[in-house]
């Protein structure tokens, strides 16, 4: 006689990201639970009965006695992870207005860590998405048209204070009107610049662009180029990201090891005139389904980051607010 195994339950966590200061707040678990030893954001189960901001309210109390109020949180990204022996949903959620100070009143030590000193290997997997969110900003600047090497430097170099004015720290330097030879030469321009200005250089294009170009923190990939990818093509110490317009290009983003997602377009945008408009409405629905931070793209500036934000999204990602193409 067949024996049927019981289907494996999915246990909701509420997770805390609380900023102070710049700083994040950061648990170590016990050694006798599950992924004993490892670094975790503050949470816990969320309860029957409960919404997911009471049960953070309620365990951010009891684990640290801190106290927030559910109308300061804001979604962050929601994770599914099935670890074999335990699947969970992390529903994860950050606020900066927290009062008091924490101690770990489970006996866990509990610290304040700056996000570059979040390592991979120091959570559970599940985890390593929020790391992500934290350490990308919440502007994703992207240059746009240009004619030559030298017009793009030109509206680089313009742009600057408009960057610096958005907190855009990351610059995806695509420039599909150059030819590939005039993008290697304005890349390898850009991308000195970009560093010496605080800014972490992404290239536009193809895995093989990354190798032409020394220098640069990551690449960002069209779909054309993602879509064939079976694994990671960069290694995992600079930015992968993937131009995606529906779920299922956003699973693969995930599954390719990609850091972060465009999605888009969320409003017409002048750049692609007549391809169809998602909105945010629909934006939410897959921001929420992805499992990496998603940036909404398309008709979009820094002024709809919060509400990209409050939907899911990690921020915008756009041209318009700052690139200049009347040169």
């Amino acid at each position: 006689m067949a024996v049927t195994q019981s289907p494996v339950r999915e246990i909701h966590v509420a997770v805390g990201v609380i900023v102070r200061e710049g700083r994040v707040l950061i648990a170590r678990r016990p050694d006798h639970v599950h992924q004993g030893g490892l670094l975790e954001f503050p949470g816990g189960k969320v309860e029957p009965g409960e919404t997911v901001q009471q049960a953070l309210v309620r365990e951010i109390a009891e684990e640290t006695g801190l106290s927030l109020s559910e109308t300061s949180l804001e979604p962050v990204i929601g994770i599914r992870h099935d670890y074999g022996d335990k699947r969970v949903f992390l529903d994860v959620w950050r606020t900066s207005e927290v009062s008091g100070e924490p101690e770990g009143r489970e006996g866990q030590p509990v610290d304040w860590l700056e996000p570059e000193q979040l390592r991979d290997q120091d959570f559970p997997i599940a985890n390593r998405p929020v790391i992500r969110a934290l350490r990308l900003p919440g502007v994703l600047a992207i240059t746009g048209a240009m004619t030559s090497m030298e017009d793009g430097l030109a509206s680089l170099g313009s742009g600057l204070e408009q960057l610096k004015a958005f907190r855009a720290s990351c610059v995806v330097l695509r420039a599909p009107e150059l030819s590939l030879e005039d993008y290697v030469r304005f890349a390898s321009k850009a991308v000195p610049f970009c560093k010496e200005q605080g800014l972490t250089p992404i290239l536009h294009g193809s895995p093989e662009m990354f190798d032409a170009v020394p220098g640069a923190g990551g690449l960002h990939l069209p779909w054309r180029e993602a879509q064939g990818l079976a694994s990671r093509p960069l290694p995992e110490s600079v930015w992968l990201g993937v131009s995606c317009h529906d779920a299922d290009q956003l699973a693969h983003a995930a599954a390719v090891g990609a850091d972060y997602a465009t999605l888009g377009p969320v409003q017409p945008t002048r750049s692609h005139p007549g391809r169809p408009a998602m909105g945010w409405e629909r934006f939410e629905v897959l921001a929420a389904g992805a499992v990496i931070p998603v940036y909404a793209l398309g008709g979009l500036g820094p002024g709809e980051e919060i509400a990209a934000r409050r939907l899911g999204g990690q921020g915008v990602a756009g041209i318009r607010f700052w690139w200049r193409s009347d040169r």
